[in-house]
């Protein structure tokens, strides 16, 4: 293994390391300041959050034009709120990630 692909695996265990599931309403004001970027459960969050603290422009980009991360998700939060539902969640400054617990 290469020294990248140990700054990689390294980087990657350390957002793990820093995800776990928060109840919603503890985010809230986040969402509220416009720093939390909802993630599809389609996608990997640590992948998710790599990219982000990579920098992968290209790759983050590809994943909103798919509608796969988004920064507005009103009906969803209302959904969360009601249901006062446990998110997985991940600070990678200046953005908080959240996505839904798959079933």
């Amino acid at each position: 293994m290469n020294q990248l692909e140990e700054l990689i695996i390294q980087e990657k265990a350390k957002i793990i390391g820093e995800t776990a599931k928060i109840n919603w309403k503890e985010l809230e004001i986040f969402y509220a300041q416009g720093t939390l970027i909802l993630v599809s459960d389609t996608l990997n969050l640590v992948e998710v959050g790599f990219a982000i603290s990579s920098d992968n422009t290209d790759q983050i980009r590809q994943w909103a034009d798919a509608s796969l991360l988004a920064r507005i998700f009103d009906q969803q939060a209302v959904a969360w709120e009601n249901e006062n539902t446990e998110v997985w969640a991940v600070v990678i400054k200046p953005w908080i990630l959240v996505q839904e617990p798959k079933l």
